[in-house]
């Protein structure tokens, strides 16, 4: 057993909670507190109703996700967001959010750890948000054939948009949407992108602009962060931990 603030506590000071400017309604941190006590880590991608269920049935009193409960901003505590606070209340199970913080992390994050799983070296930052750099480029040796086969035994239902260079020398790596960053890939010569996902209308523009885009899932591509956060502090603390895994088709 451990507190709930010395595991607060470490998490923020992991994924320099205080040092990154968020989206609107992200809230990174501790968002939900339980009795003050933790049993067992877990880890999942969404604040729901259905990632808590599970979490509650696995016997989690500390849940780390990456999409928090607060994206909508102010909302009156009615319905399902009523129901929601009522299983947590009830399942004694505090909740801890990392957003931009899991993407960014150099050591522990979404991007960070695509790359090493698919054996890229990072070689530069791109995609700044409130001076947090949100993507990261990674240098590649090969054939676009060869770097598919690594992509695809990572994310099996990734989408590809073949359109750019048959032997890319750069590969920018940006979880979750990765739409936003496209024109500055564009200006810097890069067109080679993996991601999470981006809108239909996307593949004209990847057509015309001869991107290659790899849409692994904006789920897909966000599961690794607080995985590695929540393995952390339970290898530090000594408690078992937990992934919730949810069906997601984006």
């Amino acid at each position: 057993m451990a507190s709930l603030s010395e595991i607060t506590q470490y998490c923020d000071q992991r994924v320099r909670k205080n040092e990154i400017k968020d989206f609107p309604g992200a809230y990174n941190g501790l968002q939900f507190a339980n009795n003050g006590k933790i049993t067992k880590i877990g880890a999942a991608v969404d604040a729901g109703m259905l990632p808590f269920r599970m979490a509650q049935e696995q016997g989690i009193d500390f849940l780390i996700v990456h999409h928090g409960m607060f994206w909508d901003g102010v909302r009156t505590v009615t319905g399902n967001v009523y129901e929601k606070y009522k299983l947590l209340l009830n399942a004694n199970i505090a909740v801890y959010s990392a957003h931009l913080p899991l993407d960014a992390h150099p050591e522990i994050g979404n991007n960070a750890i695509i790359a090493k799983k698919l054996g890229l070296q990072v070689t530069g930052q791109f995609a700044e948000f409130e001076r947090t750099a949100c993507g990261i480029t990674t240098a590649f040796s090969g054939n676009r054939s060869a770097l598919k086969k690594k992509i695809d035994t990572l994310f099996p239902a990734c989408r590809a948009m073949e359109f750019g260079s048959e032997n890319p020398q750069t590969i920018a790596i940006l979880s979750g949407s990765g739409a936003s960053a496209l024109p500055e890939l564009i200006a810097k010569g890069i067109d080679t992108l993996i991601t999470g996902e981006v809108k239909q209308s996307y593949y004209n523009f990847a057509q015309e602009n001869r991107l290659n885009l790899y849409l692994c899932g904006h789920y897909a591509s966000e599961v690794f962060g607080v995985q590695a956060l929540a393995e952390e502090i339970s290898g530090k603390f000594s408690l078992p931990y937990a992934f919730v895994a949810t069906e997601c088709f984006l």
